[in-house]
Formats: structure tokens, sequence, C-alpha cells
């Protein structure tokens, strides 16, 4: 992980072809951890909100808690996750959970920012591809599952997304020079931002 002060990042979300544009997801990024917000227009047209927080290990950019909550109607949920030094994925009451063995990265539907963890972690060379099996979350049911994923490195920025699931799904995703997400097409745009309390946008 290259940057150092902490960052202060907001996407606006594209993906509701119903709701362009309408809703927005605030994170603050500092050393090892991430605190975020998210207001979305569902597919079905509800409202929802996510809050997560990660915690990782620096330099080497391995998650070791994730907490989530959601909200959307009247449904309230909530998911703990973390991984022990055997790289185990535990529940809220510490039980293994074997689906996820393997897994070392969290992709948390819907945000950009854990398209970073696999960019981090792999320092890949250009034109080089790797593939990653995945801790996949989906909001606001806040359900997880293992899934494989691939990312090459096409140029300095610019990162091909690859899903493995079957649905053949692909992305160019261009990052900053911290690795984060510029633009994610068809779903989701980052908003710029001016420097604010000494926060590095």
């Amino acid at each position: 992980m290259r940057h150092h002060a902490p960052r202060n990042l907001c996407w606006v979300p594209t993906w509701n072809s119903n709701f362009p544009g309408i809703g927005l997801e605030h994170v603050l990024v500092a050393a090892g951890a991430a605190d975020s917000s998210l207001v979305a227009v569902d597919e079905d047209g509800v409202p929802f909100r996510l809050t997560y927080r990660l915690h990782w290990d620096e330099p080497a950019c391995v998650l070791r808690r994730a907490e989530l909550s959601a909200r959307k109607g009247s449904q309230a949920r909530s998911l703990s996750l973390s991984i022990d030094d055997a790289g185990r994925w535990l529940g809220r009451a510490g039980e293994h959970l074997d689906p996820l063995d393997g897994c070392v990265d969290i992709d948390i539907w819907p945000t950009p920012l854990t398209n970073s963890f696999p960019i981090w972690r792999s320092h890949l060379r250009i034109g080089e591809r790797r593939e990653f099996r995945m801790a996949w979350m989906s909001a606001p049911d806040l359900t997880v599952e293992a899934k494989a994923q691939a990312y090459t490195r096409l140029e300095d920025r610019l990162y091909l997304f690859e899903s493995l699931d079957g649905t053949g799904f692909k992305a160019l995703l261009p990052v900053d020079g911290d690795g984060f997400v510029i633009d994610y097409p068809e779903l989701f745009k980052r908003v710029a931002l001016r420097a604010d309390a000494g926060l590095k946008q």
C-alpha cells in the first residue's frame, strides 16, 4: 500500500439504471483501516444504507477484521468477520467459516474500495495476470460466499478486472497513485473533492 496520509474518498453509484447517480459512499482510509458509510437505491427501487469498517495489517495489506451493518426499510442486518493467523475466516462467535477457506481478500458489493486490496498486495507487473479467491459480500442482505476473480495490470494505473463466476463480467479499472479506483464503468464514479481538514483527497 503506497499511501501514507489519510484519504477522504467519495463515489457516486451509477449501477442502477432507474436511479443513476442517486446515492453516495464516503470512506475515510487511514493506516490499516477504513470507515465507510454508503446510501444507494437497490434494484427494486428501495433505498438502503451500508456502513462498514475494515482493519488490515500493514504493509502486507492482509485483512484482519470486517464489520458491516445494513438497513433497508424495516430490515436491519449486521455481519462481523475476522481472519486468524492461520488465514481462517471466523464468524462473530469465532466459528470457522469453511466455505471461505483459501480467501485472502474481501470484495464488498456495492463499493469499489475493496478492489484495491488485490492491487495493493499483488504488486503485478505490467502485462501480468493473477487469479484470486475472494470473500464476496453482497449488501443489503450481507450474504458472503467465495468467488474467483482475476486482475491483469495493463498499464501503470490501469487494471482489467474479470469475474470468474461464469458471468463473463469484465471491467477496465483506472486507479490513482495509491491504487484506489477512479472510475468503475457503469457502476461507480469517483467525486473530485477539495482538500479538507488536512485530509488528502
